[in-house]
């Protein structure tokens, strides 16, 4: 049986999926938000991690908690670290024996 693994999704698929079914611009989210276009332009590409403050916004705007967007971003970089460390992090560490 072959394993298929799903690519990680970056926390800007989301933002896209959510201004294209408001049919709201990234031009539009970037005003209304007081951020530069170009921070919002690349995190949609995926270019740009969701950051604290970033998040505040996004959730302030959206009436969502800022822990959405905090957590997507966290999933988002684990999953990452797990495909790419996790074989290496295997082979190097070797778990605690506690002897009772």
């Amino acid at each position: 049986m072959t394993k298929y693994r799903i690519a990680p999704a970056h926390p800007g698929v989301y933002l896209k999926e959510l201004l294209d079914e408001l049919k709201i611009s990234q031009y539009r989210l970037a005003q209304d938000l007081g951020v530069p276009a170009m921070r919002i332009s690349h995190l949609v590409h995926g270019k740009r991690p969701v950051t604290a403050e970033l998040a505040l916004r996004l959730g302030r705007y959206f009436g969502q908690s800022p822990r959405y967007w905090m957590n997507l971003q966290s999933r988002y970089d684990m999953d990452i670290a797990e495909d790419s460390l996790s074989e290496q992090v295997a082979r190097e560490v070797h778990p605690l024996t506690v002897v009772v």
